[in-house]
């Protein structure tokens, strides 16, 4: 019986990855199936991970209508199989009801990877609906990292490298962002709330010279407690 599946996870948590993989392992079992996805970061009509691995899709628009994009491949002698839906959190939510007709009616097994909420931890329209209609919700078993090491719950947005809270829902840009381009980063839930991101615990943290740290050589133990004592009032 065909199935729609939302896999969920942050950004940097395999999730496009995921989707190339599932659509070659489908496809090596002679199942067709069609790509979609919306602002990947490669470009329009791509699907991309960040390992590198790139292919063709078809751009989703605020226009596109699933059932008929499937009807009309039946009607022209395709099997549609199956649909890998990336970036399934830019999908509006009659989108996401059309998947859903898709897969009862026509018995079409629908995989759509996306982002649950926006850099304001609100629930973006597409994944919201995913997740009420959704036959399976499945979060990513790959966990992406804050930089304290914690597990990564949240995505920021940021500018320079500073955490921002407002702005459009939807502002494409990638993690690897750089000067005052507009980026993103995962973050843990309590480094989310406090708005501390690399680059600004890296610039909060006192540099061995404001410390009174020996820089050479064996520490003391005076060395050492003072940096424990530190370390311990330095937000990480």
């Amino acid at each position: 019986m065909a199935e729609l599946t939302f896999f969920s996870g942050t950004m940097d948590s395999g999730k496009s990855t995921l989707a190339l993989q599932m659509h070659h392992n489908h496809a090596a079992r002679g199942r067709d199936g069609v790509l979609f996805s919306r602002n990947d970061r490669a470009g329009a009509a791509r699907l991309s991970s960040r390992l590198g691995l790139s292919v063709d899709a078809n751009e989703v628009a605020d226009t596109t209508d699933f059932w008929a994009e499937v009807v009309g491949r039946r009607t022209r002698g395709r099997a549609v199989d199956y649909l890998i839906c990336d970036e399934a959190q830019f999908y509006s939510s009659a989108q996401v009801e059309q998947l859903a007709r898709v897969v009862d009616e026509l018995g079409v097994d629908v995989f759509a990877f996306g982002i649950s909420t926006d850099f304001r931890t609100h629930l973006f329209p597409g994944s919201e609906r995913l997740v009420e209609l959704a036959d399976r919700v499945e979060e990513l078993q790959v966990r992406a990292l804050c930089w304290c090491g914690a597990r990564a719950t949240h995505n920021a947005r940021t500018v320079g490298g500073v955490m921002v809270v407002e702005g459009e829902q939807v502002v494409v840009g990638d993690v690897k962002a750089g000067g005052d381009e507009i980026g993103y980063e995962v973050l843990c839930r309590r480094h989310h709330t406090r708005r501390m991101t690399s680059s600004t615990a890296q610039a909060a943290a006192p540099s061995p010279q404001t410390l009174g740290i020996v820089s050479s050589g064996t520490p003391t133990a005076d060395d050492t407690a003072l940096a424990n004592v530190v370390d311990v009032r330095i937000d990480r």
